[in-house]
Protein backbone atom coordinates (compact mmCIF):
# COMPACT_ATOMS: atom_id res chain seq x y z
CA UNK A 1 0.00 0.00 0.00
CA UNK A 2 1.26 3.42 -1.07
CA UNK A 3 1.72 5.53 1.80
CA UNK A 4 3.24 9.42 3.07
CA UNK A 5 5.78 9.25 6.06
CA UNK A 6 5.59 12.64 7.85
CA UNK A 7 8.06 13.64 10.63
CA UNK A 8 9.12 16.55 12.20
CA UNK A 9 9.06 18.42 15.69
CA UNK A 10 5.66 19.90 15.09
CA UNK A 11 3.99 16.44 14.10
CA UNK A 12 5.03 13.11 15.55
CA UNK A 13 6.27 10.23 12.96
CA UNK A 14 3.02 9.35 11.59
CA UNK A 15 1.99 7.05 7.91
CA UNK A 16 -0.91 7.93 5.71
CA UNK A 17 -2.08 5.20 3.24
CA UNK A 18 -2.63 6.78 0.15
CA UNK A 19 -6.07 4.63 -0.71
CA UNK A 20 -8.03 7.47 -2.20
CA UNK A 21 -7.94 8.89 -6.03
CA UNK A 22 -7.02 11.87 -4.82
CA UNK A 23 -5.83 12.36 -1.38
CA UNK A 24 -6.09 15.89 0.34
CA UNK A 25 -3.59 17.57 2.87
CA UNK A 26 -3.22 20.77 4.54
CA UNK A 27 -3.92 22.48 8.17
CA UNK A 28 -7.99 21.57 7.87
CA UNK A 29 -9.21 18.50 10.38
CA UNK A 30 -11.23 17.72 7.10
CA UNK A 31 -7.75 17.04 4.82
CA UNK A 32 -7.42 13.29 4.50
CA UNK A 33 -4.12 14.08 6.30
CA UNK A 34 -4.16 16.86 8.81
CA UNK A 35 -1.25 18.83 9.50
CA UNK A 36 -1.85 21.98 11.39
CA UNK A 37 2.13 23.25 11.53
CA UNK A 38 3.93 26.74 9.99
CA UNK A 39 3.54 27.63 6.57
CA UNK A 40 0.42 24.99 5.65
CA UNK A 41 -2.43 26.42 4.02
CA UNK A 42 -6.33 24.63 5.44
CA UNK A 43 -6.20 22.54 2.14
CA UNK A 44 -2.42 22.91 0.57
CA UNK A 45 -1.61 20.39 -1.81
CA UNK A 46 -3.18 17.08 -3.56
CA UNK A 47 -1.74 13.83 -4.18
CA UNK A 48 -3.40 11.94 -6.98
CA UNK A 49 -3.81 8.64 -8.37
CA UNK A 50 -3.03 8.68 -12.33
CA UNK A 51 -1.87 6.08 -14.65
CA UNK A 52 1.95 6.37 -14.58
CA UNK A 53 1.54 7.06 -10.55
CA UNK A 54 1.43 9.25 -7.80
CA UNK A 55 1.58 13.44 -8.48
CA UNK A 56 1.24 15.95 -6.01
CA UNK A 57 0.65 18.90 -6.67
CA UNK A 58 -0.18 22.93 -4.54
CA UNK A 59 -3.93 23.68 -4.03
CA UNK A 60 -3.63 27.53 -4.55
CA UNK A 61 -1.71 29.90 -5.32
CA UNK A 62 -0.16 30.41 -1.73
CA UNK A 63 0.42 27.08 -1.41
CA UNK A 64 3.97 25.96 -1.82
CA UNK A 65 5.84 22.50 -2.12
CA UNK A 66 9.58 22.16 -2.25
CA UNK A 67 11.37 18.57 -3.26
CA UNK A 68 14.50 18.84 -2.81
CA UNK A 69 14.60 22.33 -2.04
CA UNK A 70 12.53 22.90 -5.27
CA UNK A 71 9.68 24.51 -5.69
CA UNK A 72 7.46 22.35 -7.56
CA UNK A 73 3.91 22.66 -9.17
CA UNK A 74 3.51 19.49 -10.36
CA UNK A 75 5.38 16.19 -9.81
CA UNK A 76 5.30 12.34 -10.28
CA UNK A 77 6.27 11.27 -6.35
CA UNK A 78 9.35 8.82 -6.85
CA UNK A 79 9.96 6.38 -3.30
CA UNK A 80 12.46 7.15 -0.80
CA UNK A 81 14.70 9.64 -2.58
CA UNK A 82 12.58 12.80 -2.08
CA UNK A 83 12.58 14.83 0.80
CA UNK A 84 9.29 16.70 0.24
CA UNK A 85 8.65 20.37 2.04
CA UNK A 86 4.97 21.89 2.90
CA UNK A 87 5.26 24.90 4.88
CA UNK A 88 7.60 23.03 8.16
CA UNK A 89 6.06 19.51 6.76
CA UNK A 90 9.09 17.26 5.53
CA UNK A 91 7.74 14.05 4.27
CA UNK A 92 8.57 10.72 2.44
CA UNK A 93 6.66 9.23 -0.21
CA UNK A 94 6.95 5.21 -0.34
CA UNK A 95 5.38 2.97 -2.67
CA UNK A 96 4.84 -0.69 -0.74
CA UNK A 97 7.65 -1.67 1.65
CA UNK A 98 7.56 0.64 5.16
CA UNK A 99 9.94 2.93 6.80
CA UNK A 100 12.77 1.37 9.09
CA UNK A 101 11.00 3.58 11.76
CA UNK A 102 8.35 0.99 12.67
CA UNK A 103 9.30 -2.83 12.34
CA UNK A 104 7.33 -4.91 10.24
CA UNK A 105 6.58 -7.02 13.21
CA UNK A 106 4.83 -3.70 15.24
CA UNK A 107 2.79 -2.98 12.50
CA UNK A 108 1.40 -6.52 12.05
CA UNK A 109 0.57 -6.27 15.69
CA UNK A 110 -0.77 -2.45 15.48
CA UNK A 111 -3.42 -4.04 12.51
CA UNK A 112 -4.09 -6.99 14.18
CA UNK A 113 -5.49 -4.79 17.25
CA UNK A 114 -7.00 -2.38 15.54
CA UNK A 115 -9.01 -5.24 13.34
CA UNK A 116 -9.82 -7.18 17.00
CA UNK A 117 -11.10 -3.91 18.09
CA UNK A 118 -13.48 -3.57 15.57
CA UNK A 119 -14.96 -7.28 15.85
CA UNK A 120 -15.69 -6.37 19.56
CA UNK A 121 -17.08 -3.21 18.80
CA UNK A 122 -19.29 -5.42 16.36
CA UNK A 123 -19.85 -8.18 19.33
CA UNK A 124 -20.93 -5.49 21.88
CA UNK A 125 -23.63 -4.02 19.39
CA UNK A 126 -24.67 -7.74 18.74
CA UNK A 127 -25.11 -8.24 22.89
CA UNK A 128 -27.19 -5.18 23.46
CA UNK A 129 -29.66 -6.36 20.96
CA UNK A 130 -29.17 -3.74 18.12
CA UNK A 131 -30.55 -3.85 14.67
CA UNK A 132 -29.05 -6.83 12.92
CA UNK A 133 -29.18 -4.97 9.39
CA UNK A 134 -26.91 -1.97 11.12
CA UNK A 135 -24.46 -4.28 12.96
CA UNK A 136 -23.90 -6.11 9.16
CA UNK A 137 -24.08 -2.00 7.57
CA UNK A 138 -21.11 -1.25 10.21
CA UNK A 139 -19.14 -4.49 9.79
CA UNK A 140 -18.95 -3.88 5.91
CA UNK A 141 -17.70 -0.25 6.83
CA UNK A 142 -15.19 -2.15 8.93
CA UNK A 143 -14.13 -4.35 6.65
CA UNK A 144 -13.39 -1.65 3.70
CA UNK A 145 -11.88 0.83 6.32
CA UNK A 146 -9.54 -2.02 7.66
CA UNK A 147 -8.23 -3.12 3.89
CA UNK A 148 -8.00 0.28 2.42
CA UNK A 149 -10.98 -0.58 -0.12
CA UNK A 150 -13.03 1.93 -1.70
CA UNK A 151 -16.69 -0.37 -1.79
CA UNK A 152 -17.39 -3.10 0.01
CA UNK A 153 -20.60 -6.01 -0.66
CA UNK A 154 -22.00 -8.54 1.80
CA UNK A 155 -23.91 -10.82 -0.74
CA UNK A 156 -26.64 -13.10 0.49
CA UNK A 157 -27.80 -16.46 -1.15
CA UNK A 158 -31.69 -16.41 -1.61
CA UNK A 159 -33.16 -19.06 -3.17
CA UNK A 160 -30.47 -19.70 -5.40
CA UNK A 161 -30.25 -16.32 -6.34
CA UNK A 162 -27.10 -13.48 -5.07
CA UNK A 163 -28.64 -10.10 -3.79
CA UNK A 164 -26.71 -7.64 -2.42
CA UNK A 165 -27.87 -7.35 1.00
CA UNK A 166 -25.48 -3.97 1.90
CA UNK A 167 -23.80 -1.76 -0.50
CA UNK A 168 -21.44 0.50 0.65
CA UNK A 169 -18.33 2.86 -0.09
CA UNK A 170 -15.06 4.14 2.18
CA UNK A 171 -17.45 7.08 2.63
CA UNK A 172 -19.37 4.78 4.88
CA UNK A 173 -22.35 5.50 1.90
CA UNK A 174 -24.65 3.53 0.55
CA UNK A 175 -23.92 2.73 -3.26
CA UNK A 176 -24.87 0.58 -6.09
CA UNK A 177 -25.32 -2.81 -5.58
CA UNK A 178 -24.36 -4.24 -8.83
CA UNK A 179 -20.68 -2.66 -8.65
CA UNK A 180 -18.95 -6.17 -8.34
CA UNK A 181 -18.11 -9.01 -10.62
CA UNK A 182 -19.94 -11.87 -11.17
CA UNK A 183 -17.53 -13.72 -13.07
CA UNK A 184 -15.77 -13.09 -9.30
CA UNK A 185 -18.26 -13.92 -7.59
CA UNK A 186 -18.89 -17.40 -9.45
CA UNK A 187 -15.65 -18.22 -9.31
CA UNK A 188 -16.01 -18.24 -5.07
CA UNK A 189 -19.27 -19.61 -5.01
CA UNK A 190 -17.94 -22.81 -7.20
CA UNK A 191 -14.68 -23.04 -5.45
CA UNK A 192 -15.68 -22.35 -1.90
CA UNK A 193 -12.51 -20.53 -0.90
CA UNK A 194 -11.41 -16.97 -0.89
CA UNK A 195 -9.76 -15.11 -3.74
CA UNK A 196 -7.37 -12.23 -4.24
CA UNK A 197 -7.10 -10.74 -7.49
CA UNK A 198 -4.30 -8.26 -7.67
CA UNK A 199 -5.26 -6.48 -10.98
CA UNK A 200 -8.43 -7.54 -12.97
CA UNK A 201 -8.08 -5.90 -15.73
CA UNK A 202 -4.78 -7.44 -16.41
CA UNK A 203 -5.79 -11.60 -15.00
CA UNK A 204 -5.97 -14.03 -17.47
CA UNK A 205 -8.93 -15.94 -15.29
CA UNK A 206 -11.62 -12.79 -15.45
CA UNK A 207 -9.92 -10.41 -17.84
CA UNK A 208 -12.56 -11.33 -20.46
CA UNK A 209 -15.11 -11.16 -18.37
CA UNK A 210 -17.77 -7.99 -19.20
CA UNK A 211 -18.67 -6.92 -15.64
CA UNK A 212 -14.94 -6.70 -15.29
CA UNK A 213 -14.24 -4.78 -18.30
CA UNK A 214 -17.09 -2.45 -17.99
CA UNK A 215 -16.49 -1.48 -14.15
CA UNK A 216 -13.13 -1.42 -15.18
CA UNK A 217 -12.02 -3.50 -11.58
CA UNK A 218 -8.55 -3.41 -9.42
CA UNK A 219 -8.04 -4.99 -7.08
CA UNK A 220 -10.79 -7.39 -5.64
CA UNK A 221 -11.18 -9.71 -2.34
CA UNK A 222 -14.20 -12.22 -2.41
CA UNK A 223 -14.93 -14.42 0.78
CA UNK A 224 -17.38 -16.99 0.65
CA UNK A 225 -20.15 -17.08 4.35
CA UNK A 226 -20.28 -20.68 5.29
CA UNK A 227 -22.83 -21.77 7.61
CA UNK A 228 -22.23 -25.65 8.49
CA UNK A 229 -20.94 -26.52 5.52
CA UNK A 230 -23.19 -24.37 3.17
CA UNK A 231 -22.25 -21.19 1.78
CA UNK A 232 -24.81 -18.58 3.05
CA UNK A 233 -23.08 -15.06 1.18
CA UNK A 234 -20.34 -13.43 0.16
CA UNK A 235 -17.94 -10.99 1.45
CA UNK A 236 -16.55 -8.56 -1.78
CA UNK A 237 -14.65 -5.48 -1.22
CA UNK A 238 -12.47 -3.76 -3.83
CA UNK A 239 -10.52 -0.94 -4.70
CA UNK A 240 -10.68 0.23 -8.86
CA UNK A 241 -7.94 2.90 -8.15
CA UNK A 242 -5.12 0.34 -6.83
CA UNK A 243 -3.34 -2.69 -8.41
CA UNK A 244 -1.95 -4.97 -5.80
CA UNK A 245 -3.99 -3.32 -2.95
CA UNK A 246 -4.87 -6.75 -0.61
CA UNK A 247 -2.43 -8.72 1.08
CA UNK A 248 -2.64 -11.87 2.87
CA UNK A 249 -3.14 -9.92 5.74
CA UNK A 250 -5.91 -8.31 4.87
CA UNK A 251 -7.35 -11.74 3.88
CA UNK A 252 -6.82 -13.46 7.49
CA UNK A 253 -8.48 -9.77 9.16
CA UNK A 254 -11.57 -9.93 6.79
CA UNK A 255 -11.56 -13.88 7.79
CA UNK A 256 -12.24 -13.03 11.37
CA UNK A 257 -15.08 -10.80 10.38
CA UNK A 258 -16.30 -13.26 7.66
CA UNK A 259 -16.84 -15.93 10.98
CA UNK A 260 -18.74 -13.50 12.85
CA UNK A 261 -21.09 -12.34 9.85
CA UNK A 262 -22.04 -15.88 9.25
CA UNK A 263 -23.49 -16.32 12.41
CA UNK A 264 -25.24 -13.20 12.36
CA UNK A 265 -26.41 -13.86 8.74
CA UNK A 266 -27.13 -17.56 9.55
CA UNK A 267 -29.27 -16.61 12.61
CA UNK A 268 -31.21 -13.75 10.77
CA UNK A 269 -31.80 -16.29 7.80
CA UNK A 270 -32.80 -18.76 10.55
CA UNK A 271 -35.17 -15.90 12.35
CA UNK A 272 -36.65 -14.97 9.10
CA UNK A 273 -37.51 -18.70 8.10
CA UNK A 274 -39.37 -19.37 11.42
CA UNK A 275 -41.70 -16.40 10.77
CA UNK A 276 -42.22 -17.35 7.55
CA UNK A 277 -42.93 -20.85 8.47
CA UNK A 278 -44.75 -19.76 11.83
CA UNK A 279 -46.88 -17.57 9.36
CA UNK A 280 -47.72 -20.41 7.24
CA UNK A 281 -48.25 -22.64 10.31
CA UNK A 282 -50.71 -20.51 11.69
CA UNK A 283 -52.56 -20.25 8.09
CA UNK A 284 -52.71 -23.46 7.86
CA UNK A 285 -54.04 -24.38 11.43
CA UNK A 286 -56.94 -21.05 10.75
CA UNK A 287 -58.03 -23.09 7.31
CA UNK A 288 -58.29 -26.48 9.23
CA UNK A 289 -60.43 -24.82 12.06
CA UNK A 290 -63.82 -26.19 12.83
CA UNK A 291 -64.73 -23.02 14.67
CA UNK A 292 -62.65 -23.27 17.73
CA UNK A 293 -61.69 -26.97 17.18
CA UNK A 294 -58.89 -28.42 15.04
CA UNK A 295 -58.97 -31.66 13.57
CA UNK A 296 -57.88 -33.21 10.34
CA UNK A 297 -58.09 -36.78 11.48
CA UNK A 298 -61.31 -38.76 9.84
CA UNK A 299 -63.11 -39.75 12.94
CA UNK A 300 -63.15 -35.60 13.49
CA UNK A 301 -63.87 -34.66 10.09
CA UNK A 302 -67.39 -37.22 10.54
CA UNK A 303 -68.23 -35.25 14.19
CA UNK A 304 -67.38 -31.98 11.87
CA UNK A 305 -70.03 -32.93 9.15
CA UNK A 306 -72.45 -34.39 11.32
CA UNK A 307 -72.59 -31.37 13.58
CA UNK A 308 -72.77 -29.15 10.27
CA UNK A 309 -76.49 -31.55 9.53
CA UNK A 310 -77.52 -31.21 13.00
CA UNK A 311 -77.38 -28.03 13.76
CA UNK A 312 -79.96 -26.19 12.30
CA UNK A 313 -82.00 -28.80 13.53
CA UNK A 314 -83.67 -28.79 17.33
CA UNK A 315 -82.79 -32.49 17.88
CA UNK A 316 -80.99 -33.71 21.35
CA UNK A 317 -77.21 -34.60 20.61
CA UNK A 318 -75.40 -36.75 22.71
CA UNK A 319 -71.49 -36.40 22.93
CA UNK A 320 -69.12 -39.27 24.27
CA UNK A 321 -65.16 -39.20 24.43
CA UNK A 322 -62.83 -39.20 26.85
CA UNK A 323 -62.63 -36.63 29.27
CA UNK A 324 -60.09 -32.99 27.60
CA UNK A 325 -61.42 -34.19 24.37
CA UNK A 326 -63.26 -31.10 23.62
CA UNK A 327 -66.68 -32.32 24.15
CA UNK A 328 -67.90 -28.35 25.00
CA UNK A 329 -66.27 -26.90 22.14
CA UNK A 330 -68.52 -29.02 19.94
CA UNK A 331 -71.58 -28.22 21.87
CA UNK A 332 -70.62 -25.07 21.14
CA UNK A 333 -70.20 -25.05 17.83
CA UNK A 334 -73.77 -26.90 17.41
CA UNK A 335 -75.02 -24.12 19.23
CA UNK A 336 -73.18 -21.20 17.14
CA UNK A 337 -74.28 -22.79 14.10
CA UNK A 338 -77.60 -23.72 14.92
CA UNK A 339 -80.87 -20.52 14.55
CA UNK A 340 -80.34 -20.17 18.05
CA UNK A 341 -77.33 -18.89 18.08
CA UNK A 342 -78.07 -15.29 19.08
CA UNK A 343 -79.61 -16.77 22.40
CA UNK A 344 -78.35 -18.04 25.36
CA UNK A 345 -75.71 -20.68 25.52
CA UNK A 346 -75.59 -22.62 29.27
CA UNK A 347 -73.40 -24.94 30.74
CA UNK A 348 -74.00 -26.95 33.72
CA UNK A 349 -71.94 -29.59 35.13
CA UNK A 350 -73.49 -32.84 36.23
CA UNK A 351 -70.93 -33.88 38.12
CA UNK A 352 -69.62 -30.94 39.71
CA UNK A 353 -72.54 -29.80 41.74
CA UNK A 354 -73.77 -31.87 44.99
CA UNK A 355 -76.81 -33.94 44.48
CA UNK A 356 -78.72 -31.95 47.09
CA UNK A 357 -78.39 -28.43 44.99
CA UNK A 358 -78.34 -30.30 41.69
CA UNK A 359 -82.05 -30.16 41.28
CA UNK A 360 -81.91 -26.01 42.41
CA UNK A 361 -79.31 -25.59 39.70
CA UNK A 362 -81.50 -27.21 37.22
CA UNK A 363 -84.66 -26.14 37.97
CA UNK A 364 -84.76 -23.19 40.14
CA UNK A 365 -86.18 -22.58 43.34
CA UNK A 366 -88.74 -20.10 45.28
CA UNK A 367 -87.65 -18.05 48.21
CA UNK A 368 -87.89 -20.44 51.81
CA UNK A 369 -88.36 -23.92 49.40
CA UNK A 370 -85.06 -24.84 51.96
CA UNK A 371 -82.79 -23.50 53.99
CA UNK A 372 -80.53 -21.13 52.55
CA UNK A 373 -83.11 -20.10 49.95
CA UNK A 374 -83.34 -16.40 50.61
CA UNK A 375 -84.99 -15.68 47.61
CA UNK A 376 -86.48 -17.26 44.49
CA UNK A 377 -83.83 -18.05 41.54
CA UNK A 378 -84.25 -19.03 37.74
CA UNK A 379 -82.88 -22.42 37.00
CA UNK A 380 -80.38 -23.23 34.38
CA UNK A 381 -83.12 -24.05 32.00
CA UNK A 382 -84.90 -21.11 32.52
CA UNK A 383 -81.72 -18.79 31.96
CA UNK A 384 -81.08 -20.91 28.75
CA UNK A 385 -84.99 -20.47 27.07
CA UNK A 386 -84.72 -19.63 23.54
CA UNK A 387 -80.82 -20.93 23.46
CA UNK A 388 -79.29 -24.29 24.41
CA UNK A 389 -78.54 -26.03 27.71
CA UNK A 390 -75.31 -28.13 27.39
CA UNK A 391 -75.75 -30.95 30.64
CA UNK A 392 -72.13 -31.91 30.63
CA UNK A 393 -71.11 -35.32 32.62
CA UNK A 394 -74.71 -36.63 32.28
CA UNK A 395 -74.22 -40.44 33.49
CA UNK A 396 -72.85 -38.58 36.81
CA UNK A 397 -76.54 -37.81 37.37
CA UNK A 398 -78.59 -39.52 40.69
CA UNK A 399 -81.57 -41.37 39.26
CA UNK A 400 -84.54 -39.77 40.66
CA UNK A 401 -83.25 -36.36 39.20
CA UNK A 402 -83.01 -38.39 36.06
CA UNK A 403 -86.92 -38.76 36.28
CA UNK A 404 -87.14 -35.12 36.33
CA UNK A 405 -85.17 -34.10 33.54
CA UNK A 406 -86.85 -36.90 31.38
CA UNK A 407 -89.71 -35.21 31.58
CA UNK A 408 -88.82 -31.64 31.04
CA UNK A 409 -87.30 -32.91 27.94
CA UNK A 410 -90.62 -34.97 27.11
CA UNK A 411 -93.08 -31.56 28.37
CA UNK A 412 -90.84 -28.88 27.75
CA UNK A 413 -92.19 -27.42 31.20
CA UNK A 414 -90.36 -26.92 34.40
CA UNK A 415 -91.15 -26.65 38.13
CA UNK A 416 -88.85 -24.95 40.89
CA UNK A 417 -88.35 -26.68 43.70
CA UNK A 418 -90.74 -25.36 46.18
CA UNK A 419 -93.49 -24.45 43.42
CA UNK A 420 -96.03 -25.71 42.07
CA UNK A 421 -96.66 -23.26 38.95
CA UNK A 422 -95.14 -24.54 35.71
CA UNK A 423 -93.43 -22.78 33.84
CA UNK A 424 -92.88 -23.71 29.96
CA UNK A 425 -89.03 -23.85 28.88
CA UNK A 426 -87.87 -23.30 25.04
CA UNK A 427 -84.48 -25.06 25.07
CA UNK A 428 -82.32 -27.58 23.07
CA UNK A 429 -80.68 -30.26 25.00
CA UNK A 430 -77.18 -30.82 23.99
CA UNK A 431 -75.70 -33.61 26.45
CA UNK A 432 -71.79 -35.08 27.03
CA UNK A 433 -70.43 -37.76 28.79
CA UNK A 434 -67.15 -39.40 29.22
CA UNK A 435 -68.72 -43.06 30.47
CA UNK A 436 -70.51 -45.68 28.25
CA UNK A 437 -73.99 -45.15 29.03
CA UNK A 438 -75.05 -48.28 27.15
CA UNK A 439 -73.17 -49.80 30.01
CA UNK A 440 -74.35 -47.69 32.54
CA UNK A 441 -77.94 -49.27 31.46
CA UNK A 442 -77.41 -52.23 31.55
CA UNK A 443 -75.73 -51.80 35.55
CA UNK A 444 -78.95 -50.16 36.13
CA UNK A 445 -77.22 -46.67 37.04
CA UNK A 446 -78.81 -44.99 34.13
CA UNK A 447 -82.48 -44.80 33.00
CA UNK A 448 -82.99 -46.81 29.70
CA UNK A 449 -85.79 -43.91 28.81
CA UNK A 450 -83.52 -41.39 29.45
CA UNK A 451 -80.99 -42.16 27.29
CA UNK A 452 -83.14 -43.32 24.66
CA UNK A 453 -84.03 -39.68 24.66
CA UNK A 454 -80.77 -38.85 24.96
CA UNK A 455 -79.59 -40.87 22.27
CA UNK A 456 -80.70 -39.37 18.83
CA UNK A 457 -77.90 -38.26 17.18
CA UNK A 458 -74.78 -39.51 19.11
CA UNK A 459 -71.12 -37.88 18.13
CA UNK A 460 -68.34 -39.72 19.84
CA UNK A 461 -64.84 -37.97 19.99
CA UNK A 462 -61.89 -39.72 19.41
CA UNK A 463 -58.96 -39.74 22.16
CA UNK A 464 -56.09 -37.07 21.09
CA UNK A 465 -53.65 -40.12 21.05
CA UNK A 466 -55.55 -41.72 17.93
CA UNK A 467 -55.94 -38.28 16.12
CA UNK A 468 -52.76 -38.39 14.44
CA UNK A 469 -50.66 -35.13 13.22
CA UNK A 470 -53.69 -33.27 15.04
CA UNK A 471 -51.69 -33.15 18.11
CA UNK A 472 -49.30 -31.37 15.88
CA UNK A 473 -51.64 -28.83 14.83
CA UNK A 474 -53.33 -28.63 17.95
CA UNK A 475 -50.20 -28.16 20.16
CA UNK A 476 -48.74 -25.11 17.70
CA UNK A 477 -52.34 -23.17 18.01
CA UNK A 478 -52.36 -23.57 21.77
CA UNK A 479 -48.80 -21.67 21.73
CA UNK A 480 -50.15 -19.11 20.15
CA UNK A 481 -53.04 -18.32 21.60
CA UNK A 482 -51.17 -18.72 24.92
CA UNK A 483 -47.89 -16.82 24.10
CA UNK A 484 -50.22 -14.00 22.46
CA UNK A 485 -52.42 -14.08 25.94
CA UNK A 486 -48.80 -13.87 27.82
CA UNK A 487 -47.55 -11.58 25.88
CA UNK A 488 -44.85 -13.73 24.84
CA UNK A 489 -42.80 -14.52 21.81
CA UNK A 490 -44.42 -17.64 20.69
CA UNK A 491 -41.83 -20.27 20.28
CA UNK A 492 -41.35 -22.97 17.73
CA UNK A 493 -41.82 -27.07 18.78
CA UNK A 494 -38.04 -28.84 18.23
CA UNK A 495 -38.46 -31.95 15.84
CA UNK A 496 -36.96 -33.97 19.16
CA UNK A 497 -40.35 -32.29 20.61
CA UNK A 498 -42.82 -33.13 17.75
CA UNK A 499 -41.36 -36.78 18.21
CA UNK A 500 -42.34 -36.96 21.86
CA UNK A 501 -45.64 -35.34 21.19
CA UNK A 502 -46.74 -38.43 19.04
CA UNK A 503 -45.61 -40.91 20.82
CA UNK A 504 -47.24 -40.18 24.09
CA UNK A 505 -50.27 -41.14 25.14
CA UNK A 506 -51.67 -38.51 26.11
CA UNK A 507 -54.27 -39.97 28.84
CA UNK A 508 -55.60 -36.17 29.94
CA UNK A 509 -56.07 -35.61 25.67
CA UNK A 510 -56.33 -31.95 25.03
CA UNK A 511 -56.55 -30.57 28.08
CA UNK A 512 -53.85 -32.25 29.41
CA UNK A 513 -51.81 -30.96 26.58
CA UNK A 514 -52.52 -27.31 27.02
CA UNK A 515 -51.21 -27.51 30.58
CA UNK A 516 -48.14 -28.86 29.40
CA UNK A 517 -47.74 -26.22 26.77
CA UNK A 518 -48.65 -23.22 29.18
CA UNK A 519 -45.93 -24.53 31.56
CA UNK A 520 -43.22 -24.55 28.73
CA UNK A 521 -44.07 -21.53 27.70
CA UNK A 522 -43.53 -19.78 30.92
CA UNK A 523 -40.85 -22.04 32.39
CA UNK A 524 -38.43 -22.41 29.01
CA UNK A 525 -35.63 -20.17 28.39
CA UNK A 526 -34.66 -22.09 25.15
CA UNK A 527 -35.31 -20.53 21.35
CA UNK A 528 -37.16 -24.10 21.09
CA UNK A 529 -39.41 -26.05 23.07
CA UNK A 530 -37.57 -29.34 23.99
CA UNK A 531 -39.41 -32.84 25.50
CA UNK A 532 -38.35 -31.64 28.65
CA UNK A 533 -40.33 -28.66 28.78
CA UNK A 534 -43.19 -30.62 28.29
CA UNK A 535 -42.37 -33.25 31.30
CA UNK A 536 -42.16 -35.85 28.40
CA UNK A 537 -38.96 -37.83 29.44
CA UNK A 538 -38.11 -41.04 27.14
CA UNK A 539 -39.25 -43.55 30.05
CA UNK A 540 -43.08 -41.80 29.69
CA UNK A 541 -42.78 -42.11 25.88
CA UNK A 542 -44.76 -45.57 24.27
CA UNK A 543 -41.77 -47.31 22.59
CA UNK A 544 -42.30 -48.26 19.25
CA UNK A 545 -42.96 -51.68 18.10
CA UNK A 546 -40.71 -53.55 15.63
CA UNK A 547 -43.15 -54.43 12.47
CA UNK A 548 -43.30 -57.93 13.74
CA UNK A 549 -44.78 -57.06 17.22
CA UNK A 550 -46.79 -54.46 15.26
CA UNK A 551 -48.32 -57.61 12.88
CA UNK A 552 -48.62 -59.73 15.92
CA UNK A 553 -50.51 -57.25 17.83
CA UNK A 554 -52.57 -56.69 14.84
CA UNK A 555 -53.28 -60.42 14.27
CA UNK A 556 -54.62 -60.86 17.93
CA UNK A 557 -56.60 -58.37 17.72
CA UNK A 558 -58.54 -58.75 14.32
CA UNK A 559 -59.28 -62.45 15.54
CA UNK A 560 -60.63 -61.24 18.46
CA UNK A 561 -62.80 -59.10 16.40
CA UNK A 562 -64.13 -62.33 14.08
CA UNK A 563 -64.64 -63.77 17.47
CA UNK A 564 -66.88 -61.81 18.82
CA UNK A 565 -68.59 -61.71 15.29
CA UNK A 566 -69.35 -65.16 15.40
CA UNK A 567 -70.16 -65.25 18.98
CA UNK A 568 -67.34 -66.95 19.86
CA UNK A 569 -67.88 -70.22 17.23
CA UNK A 570 -63.93 -71.24 16.93
CA UNK A 571 -64.66 -73.15 13.50
CA UNK A 572 -66.87 -70.45 11.75
CA UNK A 573 -63.66 -67.78 12.58
CA UNK A 574 -61.12 -70.13 11.34
CA UNK A 575 -63.03 -70.15 7.87
CA UNK A 576 -64.17 -66.75 7.83
CA UNK A 577 -60.22 -65.91 8.61
CA UNK A 578 -58.96 -68.67 6.03
CA UNK A 579 -56.60 -70.37 8.51
CA UNK A 580 -56.52 -74.05 10.28
CA UNK A 581 -58.81 -74.07 13.22
CA UNK A 582 -55.79 -74.92 14.96
CA UNK A 583 -54.71 -71.69 14.73
CA UNK A 584 -57.61 -70.07 16.74
CA UNK A 585 -57.25 -72.95 19.01
CA UNK A 586 -53.87 -71.87 19.75
CA UNK A 587 -54.45 -68.23 20.04
CA UNK A 588 -57.14 -68.72 22.83
CA UNK A 589 -54.70 -70.74 24.50
CA UNK A 590 -51.62 -68.05 24.57
CA UNK A 591 -54.55 -65.61 25.76
CA UNK A 592 -55.86 -67.85 28.77
CA UNK A 593 -52.35 -68.28 30.14
CA UNK A 594 -52.05 -64.69 30.17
Amino acid sequence: MPFLSIDNFVIEHQNYDLYKKITTIGSSPDCDIPCAALGVEPLHAMITLEKDGYEIEPASRKAEIYIDEKRIKKKTLIPHDADIALGQIHAKFSLFDKPQSKSAQSDAQEYTHTAFEKLQRMAEDLSQGYDVDAILTHAIDDVISLVHADKGFLLIIRDGKIVSHVSRNFNQQSIDDDLFSDSIVHHVLETRKPIIVRDALNDEHFNASQSVIDLRLCSVMCLPLLDRGSIIGLIYVGNDNIVSQFTDQHLEATRLFAAQISLILANAILVDDLKFENKSLNDQIDDLKFGNIIGTCQPMQHVFNTVKRVAATDVTVLIQGETGTGKELVAQEIHRQSNRAKNPFVVINCGAIPENLLESELFGHVKGAFTGAIQTKQGKFQQANGGTLFLDEIGEMQLDLQVKLLRVIQDKTVVKVGSNTVDPVDIRIVAATNRNLEEEVLAGRFREDLFYRLNVITLILPPLCERGDDVILIARSLIRRYAKEFNMVAKNLSQEAIMAIRKYKWPGNVRQLENRIKKALILSDKPQIQPADLDLMPEVLKPIMTLAEAKDDFQKRYINEVLELNNGNRSKTAQDLGVDPRTIFRHLAKQNEK
